[in-house]
Formats: structure tokens, C-alpha cells, sequence
């Protein structure tokens, strides 16, 4: 299977079906909860995608030129920025509005509760104290070679950084909206996971196995692809949901808030 003919098939078709939903919903005046609207949708996915490019592509070149995983030439069109074809930036962009789109379908119909949790600086601290432990872990493992950890080290101390950022901020407005998060999160890492396996089968893609715990989702998936997208989906579903939240601007400083014209 092409490289782009697997995007066409499990990303812009779905892609498209949403768009095309989000629209009648439109039609029919089916809005965002007020709770649920600090900014515009369409600038947070926006920003999201964004983000995606700009913070992946280091991490997946170095990915890429170390062996931890490598693509079929023949399955792409041969242009290359750095190590990465350009059919994984595309790639990059088109999860990240696949999941932002689907996290706001399901906003439009998922109901929450009308306020953060008390004590939320528990949530915050907790949450965040706990991925730190996992986080220094997996640099531990990179700091020691453990070579068999390699691919599932590197995407944790990758991953796992920003999301305690986003836990630290704002881990009780997302314990508040935690259905939707929960949403967000494990529908499209499902879909994707089950698509990935599918493309790794067809030989569009391989995983080292030298760089790898050698453990299989399902038989298929490796767990480090697995651990992956669920991280992936985790920054975009989290970091929608905090900008979306109207709890969200009370906490940034008043002279930022003016400065990026943010409404509490």
C-alpha cells in the first residue's frame, strides 16, 4: 500500500465525513457549550496542527535517521525533507484535524459538569507528579542504552513533556470534561492503531525490532506504535479542550490574556 493511498483510505475519507457532519450541524445552529467556547474552534485545530508539524518533525528525522523505523521507497513519491518523506508530514497534519475535528463533533454532544472539581490543585499536582515519574524513567533508559526500550523511551520522553505541562495547567478542567477527553482520546487511537497494523502488514512502513520491547497489540501492533498514538491524541484532545474551556484564560496572566485578545 502507497503511502498516500493509506492516507487517502483511513484519514481524508474520514476527515472528509466529519467535515461534512460538522457542516449540517452548523446548519442546524448545533453549537459548542457555551463552557466549552473561550476561542474559536477553527483557530485552536489551527494552532494544533501547527504545534504537530513544528514539535514531530525533530523527533520522527531522528527517528528516522537512527533505524528505529524506516518506509518502503518504492511505496512513496520520493520527496524527502530531512529523513521523513513528505508523506508523514502530510501525515502530521491530517491526524491532527482528524482528531481535533472528531474532539469537537463530540463536544457539540457530550454533556459535562458545570464546574471544575474542588481542590482542583490536586488533580494538577497528582496528574503531573505521575507522568513526571514515568518521563524520568524513560530518560533513564536513554541515559543507559537499555537499546531494547529505545523506540518506547524515546516516544515517552517525547510525549510525555508536553502533556505534563497540560496537566499542571489545567489537570482538574480536564478531570471537569473527562467524558470528552476520554472520547477524544481512545476512539481515534483505536481507529488509528488498527490502521496503522494494517499499513505495517502491507509493508508501507517498518519498526526496528532490534529497538523494540518486541510486544504486539493484538498480535499486529507494535506497542510502541500503540503508545504512539495514544500520546498523540492524548496532546491534541487535552490541549483542545483547555483552550476551549472558558475556565482556561482565568489562568493566564491579565497582560498575556490582553495580548493574545482572550475573553474570560
Amino acid at each position: 500500500m502507497k503511502y498516500f493511498g493509506f492516507l487517502a483510505r483511513f484519514v481524508i475519507l474520514p476527515l472528509a465525513a466529519l467535515s461534512i457532519f460538522t457542516w449540517f450541524d452548523a446548519k442546524r445552529g448545533k453549537k459548542l457549550p457555551n463552557k466549552l467556547s473561550a476561542l474559536p474552534p477553527a483557530a485552536i485545530l489551527g494552532a494544533h496542527v501547527g504545534l504537530a508539524v513544528a514539535y514531530t518533525t525533530p523527533w520522527d528525522n531522528y527517528l528516522v535517521k537512527t533505524r528505529v523505523w524506516w518506509y518502503d521507497k518504492k511505496l512513496v513519491t520520493g520527496l524527502v525533507l530531512g529523513y521523513v518523506p513528505i508523506e508523514e508530514y502530510t501525515f502530521f497534519v491530517l491526524q491532527t484535524a482528524l482528531t481535533g475535528m472528531f474532539l469537537l463533533t463530540m463536544a457539540r454532544y457530550t454533556p459535562s459538569d458545570d464546574a471544575p472539581p474542588k481542590n482542583g490543585w490536586r488533580y494538577r499536582v497528582g496528574l503531573t507528579l505521575a507522568l513526571g515519574a514515568v518521563w524520568a524513567w524513560s530518560v533513564y533508559n536513554l541515559i543507559t542504552g537499555r537499546k531494547k526500550l529505545t523506540y518506547l523511551s524515546l516516544t515517552l520522553a517525547w510525549g510525555l513533556l508536553p502533556f505534563m505541562f497540560q496537566t499542571a495547567f489545567g489537570g482538574d478542567i480536564l478531570v471537569q470534561h473527562r467524558k470528552l477527553v476520554a472520547l477524544g482520546i481512545v476512539l481515534p487511537t483505536l481507529y488509528l492503531g488498527v490502521s496503522d497494523s494494517l499499513a505495517i502488514d502491507s509493508g508501507t512502513w517498518s519498526i526496528n525490532p532490534e529497538k523494540t520491547v518486541d510486544l504486539h497489540i493484538g498480535g499486529k501492533l507494535p506497542l510502541e506504535e500503540g503508545v504512539f498514538f495514544l500520546l498523540t491524541n492524548v496532546l491534541i484532545s487535552v490541549g483542545m479542550t483547555l483552550m476551549l474551556s472558558k475556565e482556561s484564560p482565568k489562568r493566564i496572566p491579565p497582560k498575556l490574556r490582553q495580548w493574545l485578545r482572550i475573553r474570560e
